[in-house]
């Protein structure tokens, strides 16, 4: 395993006096698996060669025990460059990355798998990207080394993403990525929130570059995931293109449900009508089942329309608060 600091890099690697860092390297700790050492080791080292000071928050998502014992002696040797946030019980990635944005001190922020997953070599090419302009830059990892059947599954995600979203994303994944603070004083993250990023970013007016790296090592099992996770996934999906579409005009999103299910209801109702008006007396309305559907789909469906005139009174009350923009500069 890599070490991170040996005690003489240390005296070399401390921030000079409390100037704020170039960048700060977000590190969620979910797993005693964490390679802390070799993570830091990796990249820090990239950093300081490509000429960027740097400080590395890491947030253990209820993970107790030796690893967060190391760690805190770990902050102590390198005079808090690297420091420590506890979670009391395990909240997921976007808690963790949240937690550290609001303490993070750099310009740029840096987020990392808990292992060398790709070349840190190819820190090289984000920061270039970077200095190009860009606001935020997510990677993809080529060629894959893990499985056909992981490669599969990943390549069907992000082709569904990239129609939802209508941007280039192939390896939404992959969570070695560097952004500019300002992206994230302007964003919102919860839930799964943490791997559409980049989605979201692109949706807000940022510019987004994607950057190859070579891909390292991969953890994780080669098998299907269980139906849980696909379907996770799927609401997900189905919550991103919500928030790229429909946010600023959720009429349109529910109206055309709404509206799709009251068509269809009236369609089976007025089958139903013409049958009773054919037939003789002994027919029974209220007992077809094709008028029961067809009543109570013209009723949920006025209902979600009714959720869509609600959404857009909200958003016309708060349009003034929320932008959907960005502005880039302002030539005077």
């Amino acid at each position: 395993m890599t070490e991170v600091i040996q005690p003489a890099q240390a005296e070399a690697s401390v921030l000079v006096s409390n100037a704020a860092p170039d960048v700060t390297i977000v590190f969620p700790v979910q797993t005693q698996k964490a390679e802390i050492e070799s993570v830091l080791g990796a990249l820090g080292s990239t950093l300081e060669r490509l000429g960027y000071t740097w400080e590395c928050i890491l947030v253990f998502d209820g993970i107790k025990g030796a690893l967060w014992e190391h760690a805190t002696a770990l902050q102590e040797k390198t005079r808090d460059q690297v420091r420590t946030i506890a979670l009391h019980k395990a909240f997921g990635e976007s808690v963790c990355l949240s937690s550290a944005f609001d303490h993070a001190r750099g310009g740029l922020i840096l987020t990392t798998p808990p292992y060398v997953q790709s070349d840190p070599d190819g820190l090289q090419a984000i920061f270039e990207s970077i200095d190009d302009g860009a606001d935020f830059v997510t990677t993809r990892r080529t060629p894959r080394i893990d499985s056909k059947l992981n490669q599969l599954q990943s390549f069907a995600f992000n082709w569904i993403v990239r129609k939802v979203v209508g941007a280039s994303f192939h390896d939404l994944n992959s969570t070695l990525r560097v952004m500019r603070r300002e992206v994230l004083d302007q964003m919102t993250i919860y839930g799964n929130m943490y791997r559409y990023l980049p989605a979201v970013a692109y949706r807000q007016g940022f510019r987004v570059d994607e950057v190859d790296v070579r891909h390292l090592t991969e953890w994780g099992d080669n098998s299907v995931f269980g139906p849980g996770i696909y379907l996770r996934r799927a609401l997900d999906v189905l919550g991103l293109m919500f928030l790229a579409r429909f946010t600023h005009k959720p009429l349109r999103f529910f109206g055309s449900l709404g509206g799709t299910l009251m068509f269809a209801g009236g369609l089976l109702a007025s089958v139903a009508l013409v049958e009773w008006a054919l037939r003789s007396g002994d027919f029974s309305l209220y007992k077809t089942p094709f008028f029961l559907v067809g009543v109570l789909m013209g009723v949920l469906g006025a209902q979600i329309v009714g959720f869509g005139l609600v959404g857009e009174i909200i958003v016309f009350t708060q349009a003034r608060n929320v932008r959907e923009y960005r502005i880039e500069r302002i030539y005077e």
